[in-house]
């Protein structure tokens, strides 16, 4: 008696990569970084360059989001998507409890480790918000158009569904943790001359990201669709 025919599938690789760039970029966010000295055009500050630590990775995140949707579809571009949150959930709560939870007297490090990793309502929240409307869109997007416009044209779904995408995410998280959206949880917020910098470096560097790694990205979802259809 033969054995069935299996089809190889990278679904859980590309779904494990996709939560790990997610929750590193997560974390590193809680750091914002400032590139550069102070330089003003016409008021409005053209340096530093500001941004956070998640810039480093994050945008990754949406590269595997438009394969996952190019190759899987909508449903397991859903699955993927609202995993991460979950997770990323889980990751906040978690951080939560360690953080609530006695500290030895032996161990010198807690007000370090609550300052970076603590529970910060309004980046939690960010995070998580923008995360979800911006893969969502991001998803939504691309499927839309391939449905309209059929398979060609590929480069246009990718640009298109990140600049949607990651516009609606770095909006969403910059209001709320750095914004007058967050200041309900503690009635602080940045400058709006510096968080509009915040939100436009943000925007346009992680577009910038797609666009560089169209190559990667267009030799991934090829090779990964040949071999979702070959018999292993």
């Amino acid at each position: 008696m033969s054995e069935p025919v299996r089809t190889r599938s990278y679904y859980d690789l590309v779904l494990a990569a996709f939560v790990g760039l997610l929750l590193i970029s997560n974390i590193g966010a809680t750091k914002l970084i400032a590139f550069g000295p102070r330089v003003e055009l016409g008021g409005f500050p053209i340096l530093p360059i500001i941004t956070d630590g998640g810039a480093f990775l994050f945008p990754l995140t949406y590269i595997l989001g438009d394969i996952l949707a190019e190759v899987y579809g909508l449903r397991k571009a859903h699955r993927a998507i609202f995993t991460g949150f979950g997770l990323a959930l889980l990751m906040s709560l978690t951080f939560l409890a360690v953080g609530a939870a006695p500290a030895s007297p032996d161990w010198p490090n807690n007000e370090a480790w609550n300052a970076v990793l603590g529970f910060v309502p309004r980046i939690v929240v960010a995070s998580l918000l923008g995360y979800l409307v911006g893969q969502l869109l991001n998803a939504y997007v691309l499927v839309w158009i391939k449905q309209r416009w059929g398979t060609k044209r590929l480069w246009v779904r990718l640009i298109t569904s990140t600049l949607v995408g990651e516009f609606a995410d770095t909006v969403v998280f910059c209001l709320i943790a750095f914004g007058p959206l967050g200041a309900i949880f503690d009635g602080q917020s940045i400058p709006w001359d510096t968080l509009l910098n915040y939100i436009a470096v943000g925007w346009v560097y992680k577009v910038l990201v797609e666009i560089v790694m169209l190559p990667v990205t267009y030799w991934v979802i090829k090779t990964v669709k040949r071999h979702e259809s070959t018999p292993g």
